[in-house]
């Protein structure tokens, strides 16, 4: 039997790699859209808003964007098609802890017991990417449905994401810091390193200036054990270019040029830089020592 891997936007995979757009080169990926709201004006992340258009509409907006959860009968309606062309289905959400989608995922699959299987990747953007890619490569290596959901729920545990953060001010205006916090890390030039934990956004240090930030970020990936490059791995940036993530690159190149010959980076979309804001960079990997 078939199979199909079904995500959401939240793991920042261009639609075009994703079946809907009649393009991509995995005729076997769907990728749902989380909705999006700047004001009263709805977005489908990905689809009629991309990631350019998403920072554009940041930087000029007074207020913050709001994203919503997939609804259930969304997920209903990919589920009946691929079960009816005689599919099984892997779902791989964003972390239940960040969104309701997971929850929407599970609600939905309650009809197709042994047809679809949902995993909570406890996760975000590219992090949840690196397990969305991973569980394609089990599948093209022949793996049955529940292998991949048990390779999935073990391998989530090694994921490690590190973002150094331009900026407070996000932080503060989605109440997650104060604002004399904000104030004073602005007049210092705080420059703070969030991770997630469990499923949850969690701050791990904090530097003065970009560069002592880099330099921190080199040391929390080599505290997680380094990279496992053969796995799936990303580089990650918000905002509407990634001339700091090419400073981070050049500055940790012995980090990884014996490794590999070069390093590729993708945008991270709304579902994390609205929180985040523009300018940060980041690291998404599954951990060597896991």
């Amino acid at each position: 039997m078939s199979i199909r891997i079904i995500t959401d936007s939240g793991a920042d995979i261009p639609q075009r790699l994703g079946a809907s757009t009649g393009e991509n080169p995995r005729d076997d990926l769907t990728i749902l859209p989380m909705h999006v709201y700047f004001g009263e004006k709805e977005f489908l992340d990905g689809v009629n808003l991309s990631h350019q258009q998403f920072y554009e509409m940041l930087i000029e907006s007074e207020e913050l964007p709001k994203t919503s959860q997939i609804p259930p009968y969304e997920f209903e309606q990919v589920y009946e098609q691929a079960v009816a062309a005689g599919e099984q289905v892997v779902v791989i959400t964003i972390s239940s802890k960040l969104s309701g989608t997971y929850q929407s995922a599970c609600v939905a699959a309650e009809d197709y017991e042994g047809k679809v299987y949902v995993v909570d990747s406890l996760n975000a953007t590219l992090g949840e990417r690196c397990l969305v890619d991973y569980a394609l490569r089990l599948k093209d290596q022949g793996k049955t449905a529940e292998e991949i959901v048990a390779e999935l729920t073990q391998a989530r545990k090694g994921i490690r994401l590190l973002a150094l953060l331009d900026t407070l001010e996000y932080l503060k205006r989605g109440g997650r810091i104060s604002k004399s916090v904000a104030m004073v890390g602005g007049m210092l030039s705080i420059k703070p390193v969030v991770s997630v934990v469990d499923g949850e956004v969690v701050m791990v240090g904090k530097a003065r200036g970009s560069r002592n930030g880099n330099n921190l970020l080199v040391q929390e990936i080599q505290k997680a054990g380094g990279v496992d490059y053969s796995m799936p791995y990303y580089l990650g940036y918000t905002g509407l270019d990634d001339h700091m993530l090419r400073k981070y690159v050049e500055d940790s190149r012995p980090l990884w040029e014996s490794h590999v010959d070069h390093l590729d980076s993708t945008s991270v979309g709304g579902t994390i830089g609205t929180h985040i804001g523009p300018g940060a960079i980041g690291v998404f990997f599954f951990a060597s020592e896991e």
